[in-house]
């Protein structure tokens, strides 16, 4: 499950690494070329809840399996295109398999070990958002420069077949928890608990990625990081990141709200730091560390933050946290995109801290949470 989520970020995030080259070989713009990157989070954000739906009532095993091999079929449409109209329907795969997996197999997890090991096993799942972040861009930026970009998509074809082929081999059955309706999942934000949540994680993502977004420019051009450095602090900031997807899974198991509000409020502290601490190399390089850090406890927060709203049917929340999770990532970069035409980088950092902070604001001032069994069978019936 590990590789198949670090397969699915490092497919996702792929073109990132490459953008310029990849445009220029289907001869189309750089802005354009972006499309790569909105097609699969659009897709995502649709086939969260319609895969989560439609496939109510089936075992688990052949559902990642069929994602699993969604995944590496689209890589390898990639790796052939040779135009942009391909290279979007291989794109649009991705998205469905990304979805997909989010909602069903981000699930999966607990129930392959013990009680004592859900989050640390939750925990490893995930970390495949990081590792696939680190390995991404320099693993395209490589390939464009010595191979060819479309190297760095076999690759992560034949890694989407390896998961497959793990999947198959050592996933025990899965028979699917409860079957799953548009109801059930119209129900989830009528539930205090997880509206709270999913609150939380519109802010956070928002705030994140309407400033991470344009931090590379941040480094170059108010940090004046040079382009080696700053993609040396990147890459200390997805290893950072790696860190604090594990240190969150300790974290959780004494306290998920104060997890969320203290990796929360790092987030928005950086964020509102950054513009008063370009002058200095070591504060900007300790902050986008601590940034990396506190944003790789997140993911798995949230999740798991959604997981016990509704506890007995988990598959229902994580469904709408994706959806939720891909619409506020598109839109806080396309806003952050409107801010810093506008009004310049800066100000993407202030709107990203302002964000953040309205996550720990509503955290902190939402009530104990109170057991949801009796509450979500009146919600749902």
């Amino acid at each position: 499950m590990a590789l198949g989520s670090f397969t699915l970020v490092l497919s996702e995030l792929l073109p990132v690494g490459a953008l310029t080259e990849i445009g220029g070989d289907l001869g189309v713009s750089t802005g354009t070329t972006g499309l790569l990157v909105v097609v699969p989070g659009l897709a995502a954000a649709v086939s969260a809840p319609v895969l989560t739906v439609a496939s109510r009532g089936f075992d688990r095993r052949p559902v990642l399996w069929g994602l699993a091999a969604l995944t590496a079929v689209a890589d390898l449409v990639c790796a052939l295109s040779r135009d942009l109209g391909t290279m979007l329907a291989g794109r649009l795969l991705l998205g469905l398999a990304l979805g997909g997996f989010w909602a069903v197999g981000a699930a999966i997890a607990p129930r392959l070990v013990g009680p004592e090991s859900t989050h640390r096993a939750s925990s490893l799942v995930t970390a495949g958002i990081s590792v696939g972040t680190v390995a991404s861009l320099p693993l395209a930026a490589l390939a464009a420069r010595s191979t060819g970009w479309w190297t760095a998509f076999w690759a992560a074809g034949l890694l989407g077949l390896a998961a497959l082929a793990a999947q198959i081999r050592w996933l025990p059955p899965l028979p699917a928890d409860s079957a799953v309706g548009w109801r059930d999942l119209a129900a989830v934000p009528r539930i205090p608990a997880a509206r709270i949540g999913l609150l939380a994680t519109v802010f956070v993502f928002l705030g994140h990625f309407a400033s991470y977004t344009y931090i590379a420019p941040y480094l170059e051009r108010h940090a004046h990081y040079g382009a080696g450095a700053a993609a040396a602090l990147l890459l200390g900031y997805g290893l950072a990141g790696i860190a604090g997807n594990f240190l969150a899974a300790a974290a959780l198991a004494r306290s998920v709200r104060a997890t969320v509000a203290v990796s929360a409020a790092a987030l928005a502290a950086v964020a509102a730091l950054l513009p008063v601490a370009a002058d200095s190399a070591v504060l900007v390089a300790f902050l986008v560390l601590l940034w990396g850090a506190a944003f790789g406890a997140l993911p798995l927060s949230l999740q798991t933050t959604m997981a016990q709203a509704v506890p007995r049917a988990p598959e229902r929340g994580l469904a709408v946290f994706v959806t939720t999770v891909q619409v506020s990532l598109a839109t806080g970069s396309l806003l952050g995109g409107l801010v810093v035409d506008g009004y310049g980088i800066s100000a993407s950092l202030g709107l990203g801290a302002a964000l953040a902070a309205c996550a720990v604001a509503l955290v902190a001032a939402a009530p104990a949470r109170r057991p949801q069994r009796r509450q979500e069978q009146k919600t749902v019936v």
